[in-house]
């Protein structure tokens, strides 16, 4: 079933299937459907049908029962659906026998949440990281069934004796998996060395569920026309602006690609270049949706995700945002409560965003120590350089020289005595 939008996509029909144990609550499942619709729309799929099942233990032959694979694969015939998404990961075998009895394209949660990736990936980094994850997704499931390898091949002795077609797609797979690690590997060092050129900058980055408004706060906090759009995953690539207004050194203000509930540990391997922006961080915004009644299970996701990475030890600000959205009036003060030191905001009413300022600000001005130095006039040079790496709080022109009073980072405390001798 091909429906067309009012932009003229099309669209195809999908079935949506949930899994859940015994052991766990049934909203528990429902919910985490209703997200995996979000993520179908996302890609291009209109939800036509919604399959739950509760069970002892996942089948290993299908994922779920086989009466219920049996009633799937009516359902397929009777809805004329062309995809069929699991809600939980399946193994490669799972994947094939669920094509083979439904005769219908099946993708797992993982499949669909790269097939998202590949459409908004728009740097080299990320398309590359993409790239790589897709192929490592595709090589234990690939078949003919769906199509092939659609690329140019030719030359003597590509083909070995007794070779078959897909062993041919694996090994140039293979191949590719091996360029596209060399490639990122050169990304990375690249990256290595404009952080150290960076190293005299402070950093604080975004992080939080996808479509938590993360790019909204950015704007308003540096001045910037980020993408904002009501979709999960609108943005994969990190973006790195300067906070307004900021101190010397500058404060930089990074966002990064969104979390998203069960999201498959082979795309944060993938994406390990995009996420060490957050190991940079000194501070880590955490941004929620409080509108969004599933608000604490998304908490549990950032806290899990960042447990992944391990930087649950790096200091963090919860930022509950799209307050203005709120019925439950009763829910801030409780929250308060239950997390001092929180920030409450609304990124399209303009509400909160100078506190969560001067929470930045504050934050790394309570990292620096305060200093004095009297700098004579023939060294001015010092004087220039100490306003790069220094927040200069007070010029007093003496006889002798300038006094400077100025705040540094802890780490970088002896520097400006160190560079006063070299230039006297």
């Amino acid at each position: 079933m091909k429906i067309s939008n009012s932009d003229g996509e099309k669209r195809y029909g999908a079935i949506l299937v949930g899994v859940v144990l015994d052991s766990h609550p049934l909203w528990e499942i429902k919910e985490s459907l209703e997200e995996l619709s979000r993520l179908a729309d996302t890609a291009g799929y209109d939800t036509v049908e919604k399959v739950i099942q509760r069970t002892e233990r996942f089948n290993p032959r299908y994922f779920i029962g086989s009466g219920k694979a049996e009633d799937l694969r009516s359902l397929v015939k009777d809805s004329n659906a062309e995809i069929v998404i699991f809600d939980n990961d399946l193994s490669p075998t799972q994947n094939r026998n669920i094509e083979d009895l439904t005769g219908c394209c099946v993708l797992d949660r993982c499949g669909l949440i790269l097939e998202i990736f590949r459409r908004h990936a728009k740097t080299r980094e990320a398309k590359t990281q993409v790239e790589l994850a897709h192929l490592n997704y595709t090589l234990p499931r690939l078949t003919r069934r769906w199509g092939h390898l659609s690329r140019q091949r030719g030359g003597i002795g590509l083909r070995e004796v007794g070779e078959t077609q897909i062993e041919i797609d694996r090994r140039l797979i293979r191949n590719r998996i091996a360029k596209l690690n060399r490639e990122l590997k050169t990304i990375e060092k690249r990256k290595e060395t404009q952080g150290k050129e960076r190293k005299d900058i402070f950093t604080a980055a975004f992080v939080g569920y996808t479509n938590a408004g993360k790019s909204t706060l950015m704007n308003l906090l540096t001045d910037s026309n980020l993408l904002v759009e009501d979709k999960l995953f609108a943005t994969l690539d990190s973006t790195i602006r300067r906070l307004k207004n900021s101190f010397s050194p500058n404060i930089l203000i990074t966002d990064t690609v969104g979390f998203i509930n069960k999201l498959p540990h082979s795309l944060i391997v993938s994406f390990k270049s995009t996420l060490d922006e957050l190991r940079k961080a000194y501070l880590l915004m955490k941004v929620v949706d409080l509108s969004d009644h599933r608000f604490e299970s998304h908490m549990n996701t950032i806290h899990n995700v960042l447990g992944e990475l391990g930087l649950t030890n790096t200091p963090s600000l919860w930022v509950f945002n799209k307050i203005d959205c709120l019925t439950d009036k009763d829910l801030i003060p409780n929250l308060r409560d239950r997390y001092p030191g929180s920030v409450f905001t609304s990124g399209i009413k303009n509400i909160g965003i100078e506190e969560l300022y001067d929470r930045i600000r504050s934050f790394f001005e309570n990292t620096m120590v305060e200093g004095e130095v009297l700098i004579n006039y023939a060294n001015s040079k010092v004087i220039s350089h100490i306003h790069v790496i220094a927040y200069v709080t007070k010029e007093e022109y003496l006889k002798d020289g300038v006094m400077i009073n100025y705040k540094i980072s802890k780490d970088k405390a002896g520097l400006i005595d160190v560079l006063r001798r070299e230039r006297s």
